[in-house]
């Protein structure tokens, strides 16, 4: 496959917590550890929750933004991978289009009854942040990583070069770095075994919309136009 869900031993290795997941992430800073970064994203990929048919949507909300939660009804609606089931417990942050909460804010805005996440579509890539629904919840690619590195907001996929190096080489990884194109982007864990794939955590969409931690190969990754970043504030 080329990109799947790790079993749970493997995600723990990744973070090496002594500790189970919880809701609090640090808060925004000038710099970040590289083991702070991780350990955010592992917290992100581990939170449970319950979605509930409320938290269901598939149509405009109140200010007329088309809304599609990853749920698995997504598939009647002509679009795949839907992920989430009501009355089963769900685990990881719904990917949102334009969303960067915090576990803590995802939970709160789950009890207020909001949409559980809002896919990427066509239409929202062509809006922008005109595309991000208020009534729903989540956090999307590039907001996931401004979380993992402590920024004070979500930077865009097109503006996180600005405060980033790139690589010369994808040797030069390390656990904290992320490997970017003009439309996703992964935090880098670690190289597999074998050296021609790595571990990765991302907020959809593969294999499915939400946080997860993923083995992705890295033929893949450069047929598509990734290449290797480094955040200026990151430290060891």
């Amino acid at each position: 496959m080329l990109s799947r869900l790790l079993p749970c031993s493997a995600a723990l290795l990744l973070c090496q917590c002594a500790t189970g997941p919880h809701l609090a992430i640090p808060g925004p800073a000038s710099t970040v550890r590289r083991m702070e970064a991780i350990e955010t994203a592992y917290t992100y990929s581990r939170l449970e929750w319950q979605p509930n048919e409320h938290h269901r949507k598939h149509g405009r909300d109140s200010s007329g933004v088309l809304v599609h939660t990853p749920d698995t009804t997504l598939s009647s609606h002509g679009l795949s991978n839907g992920w989430w089931q009501t009355g089963r417990v769900a685990r990881g942050m719904a990917y949102q289009w334009g969303g960067f909460d915090t576990p803590t804010q995802f939970v709160a805005s789950l009890e207020r009854g909001e949409a559980a996440g809002d896919i990427s579509t066509a239409e929202k890539r062509r809006l922008g942040d005109a595309g991000t629904s208020k009534e729903a919840c989540g956090i999307d690619c590039s907001g996931f990583v401004s979380r993992c590195w402590r920024l004070s907001r979500p930077y865009s996929t097109k503006e996180l070069p600005s405060i980033c190096d790139k690589l010369q080489s994808w040797d030069e990884l390390k656990p904290g770095d992320i490997l970017l194109n003009d439309r996703h982007v992964v935090l880098f864990a670690k190289w597999a075994a074998t050296g021609n794939s790595l571990y990765v955590y991302e907020a959809g969409p593969l294999p499915v919309w939400r946080v997860n931690a993923a083995e992705i190969r890295k033929d893949y990754l450069l047929a598509r136009g990734y290449q290797p970043w480094r955040y200026r504030g990151i430290r060891e």
